[in-house]
């Protein structure tokens, strides 16, 4: 048995696996795969409003705001929100706590004034709290990672503004991890790959009253407005991700809903936090304490002699045991596990395992 700690694209629930493999060629007793169905047809057309149905129950969106099935990924979106709000006033709030909000703000500098609200620094390892922010009251919104992939640094708060600038956050490897107020929010983002379905379609709520303020020139498949006013049928969307995304949907509204997941995160990143800082050093997390991601924990192991080896004969020792893709992304290296919906609390417990005796079998090798 493999347990799949990827950080995207990651683990899917393995009762959807079996439902989308029992459908695979006759979905929905259509005689048809999903993939083959015209997404202008009432059998696609049922899939596709049952999961804009449900994604809005799950987490509680109100009426005035829209959500869009688009392709493009969270890159894609980078460059969306900018086309679709920066040109209200032509600068931008950005929030730089990680690679991809960093990414986010590069890109934005192509399309007008980007305002970096933190200070820059060489690693990410804590959100600073917004009483150390520097806004723009004039930018065209504020925007941020909610929790970041690549380096394990979580929000623990949702900024707060005393005036009418939309918060847009990126939620693509947090996305139904937890309940969210989408009252506080004009833009909410999320990449399906991490939490909630195979990787190519990306889902985007936003609040009516900031569609159609679009720059001059923005393409089509990135405008917020036509996509809006489409359905998200503007063109062919990817129909297979949308239907494997809403069999995740009910699979977590069997499972507690959003409530039930974020339960199970703070079990799950609890687990291996735990293992870390009882370690006495030898596995270490660089980020502070009450920023800590609950679903991407990046983590090194051994003092200065044993990086390097030791994490070499960790990663080869848990593929041994079935457990995959625990390797740190390129650009920070080290170990990360990706504790994701679809991974269990059993499955946690088993690298915690593996990582206790790992420990106990190395901690005097340094």
């Amino acid at each position: 048995m493999v347990i799949n700690f990827a950080a995207g694209p990651a683990k899917l629930p393995e009762e959807v696996l079996k439902e989308a493999q029992a459908n695979l060629i006759n979905c929905n007793g259509t005689g048809i795969s999903v993939m083959e169905m015209s997404h202008r047809s009432a059998n696609y057309a049922a899939i596709h409003e049952k999961a804009l149905n449900d994604l809005r129950e799950l987490l509680n969106i109100p009426s005035n705001y829209k959500i869009l099935f688009m392709q493009g990924g969270g890159t894609g979106q980078f460059a969306a929100v900018c086309y679709n709000l920066m040109g209200r006033t032509n600068v931008a709030d950005y929030v730089v706590t990680g690679s991809w909000s960093a990414k986010a703000a590069k890109e934005a500098e192509q399309y007008g004034k980007v305002n970096l609200v933190v200070p820059k620094v060489k690693k990410y390892t804590t959100v600073p709290t917004q009483d150390t922010w520097k806004l723009d009251p004039n930018a065209s919104y504020v925007y941020y990672c909610d929790n970041e992939t690549v380096d394990g640094v979580e929000f623990d708060f949702v900024p707060v503004l005393t005036n009418d600038v939309p918060i847009v956050c990126d939620m693509s490897s947090n996305f139904l991890s937890r309940p969210v107020d989408v009252t506080k929010f004009g833009v909410i983002f999320a990449g399906a790959q991490k939490n909630i379905g195979p990787a190519g379609v990306t889902v985007v709520i936003i609040r009516e009253d900031l569609i159609g303020h679009h720059m001059k020139g923005t393409p089509s498949i990135l405008h917020f407005e036509k996509m809006a006013k489409s359905d998200s049928l503007l063109n062919t969307p990817p129909t297979f991700c949308i239907y494997m995304m809403g069999l995740v949907f009910k699979w977590i509204e069997r499972n507690g809903g959003v409530s039930g997941m974020a339960k199970m995160a703070a079990v799950k990143s609890k687990i291996i936090y735990d293992v870390i800082e009882h370690s006495n050093g030898f596995y270490s997390c660089p980020v502070e304490k009450r920023v800590r991601s609950r679903m991407n924990v990046p983590f090194r192991i051994g003092g200065a002699e044993g990086v390097g080896v030791l994490e070499k004969e960790f990663l080869s020792q848990a593929e041994r045991q079935g457990m995959i893709q625990l390797k740190g992304h390129r650009s920070v290296g080290g170990i990360r596990a990706s504790l994701y919906n679809a991974i269990t609390v059993a499955e946690a417990e088993q690298l915690s395992d593996v990582m206790t005796d790992f420990y106990l079998s190395n901690k005097n090798t340094n």
